[in-house]
């Protein structure tokens, strides 16, 4: 059973567990379900399934990607179940993905357990593990990336300190001057305040912020993300100039996001911008 909130609660009946390993960062599990097989979460939440992966992955990596003209370098805060990865190697342009993840053994964890979700991409050539804390990688690389994915848990977790100012200044010296950032904000109807501090955040340091919305079964909500940039406006683009750039790089194969589906996602529904507004209005602190 899942508790995003004290005031809420869902879960998957029947869920048998495979692993448990408790790690120097984290408690890390893995369970099989008959509603989405594979899952695994990290200190009781849940992050990944392979039956619905590709709802979340295709969203934060493809209209990101795509937003951008020719994506070489790209860099993945945490996703080390190698989904954000996996998708970003369907664009031929990339010559090299660095996945920043903190923990070794989420890494271990993927390549026992989560073939179906990376599907490889954490053995290809062109993907750079680093292990460690990626605020110190961010913090010391001399590269710049064209797509940076924050494939991170929420920051009420040891991501928490890639959730602020200080890093958003320190990871714009490493974005290139035509580059897209996509992060995933979280639940609007679980945690309003957060989403909208967060949004709040990539609005103080980049000029375009767009947000999108997809629901996460494994989640169990609408679930928000965005686009931050900039130079490139996602949401701007055509359901055209998406089939051209999706033909363009033959980009086939994808079970949730496509040309029709690109700008639908950065419609949110009325009563969630009200929602969000009058949480923005409060000012709300993101938890340390």
């Amino acid at each position: 059973m899942f508790r995003p909130t004290a005031d809420a609660v869902y879960g998957f009946p029947h869920a048998r567990r495979l692993a448990s390993v408790t790690s120097p960062h984290q408690r890390i599990e893995v369970w099989d379900t008959p509603q989405l097989g594979v899952l695994f979460t990290l200190d009781g939440r849940p992050m990944t399934s392979a039956g619905d992966e590709f709802v979340y992955h295709e969203c934060m990596v493809h209209p990101a990607a795509l937003a951008h003209p020719e994506p070489r370098k790209a860099l993945v805060l945490g996703g080390g179940d190698g989904g954000a990865a996996r998708q970003l190697l369907m664009h031929p342009s990339i010559e090299r993905i660095v996945v920043a993840e903190l923990d070794e053994a989420v890494v271990e964890m993927a390549r026992r357990h989560l073939s179906d979700v990376h599907r490889g991409a954490l053995d290809d050539s062109r993907v750079e593990l680093v292990i460690g804390d990626a605020a110190q990688f961010v913090a010391r690389t001399r590269e710049q990336f064209d797509v940076v994915v924050f494939d991170l848990t929420p920051p009420d977790s040891p991501a928490a300190a890639l959730y602020t100012s200080e890093f958003y200044a320190r990871l714009k010296k490493a974005l290139a001057p035509r580059s897209a950032l996509s992060m995933h904000l979280g639940s609007p109807h679980f945690h309003a305040g957060r989403v909208a501090a967060l949004i709040a955040g990539l609005h103080e340091h980049f000029a375009i912020v767009d947000t999108m919305s997809a629901f996460v079964p494994l989640y169990g909500s609408l679930w928000l993300m965005a686009v931050a940039s900039d130079t490139l406006d996602a949401a701007a683009l055509f359901k055209h100039e998406i089939e051209a750039r999706l033909a363009a790089r033959r980009i086939g194969g994808l079970q949730y996001y496509g040309a029709a589906l690109h700008r639908p996602l950065f419609a949110l529904p009325a009563a969630l911008e009200a929602k969000l507004a009058a949480s923005r209005k409060t000012r709300p602190e993101l938890p340390g």
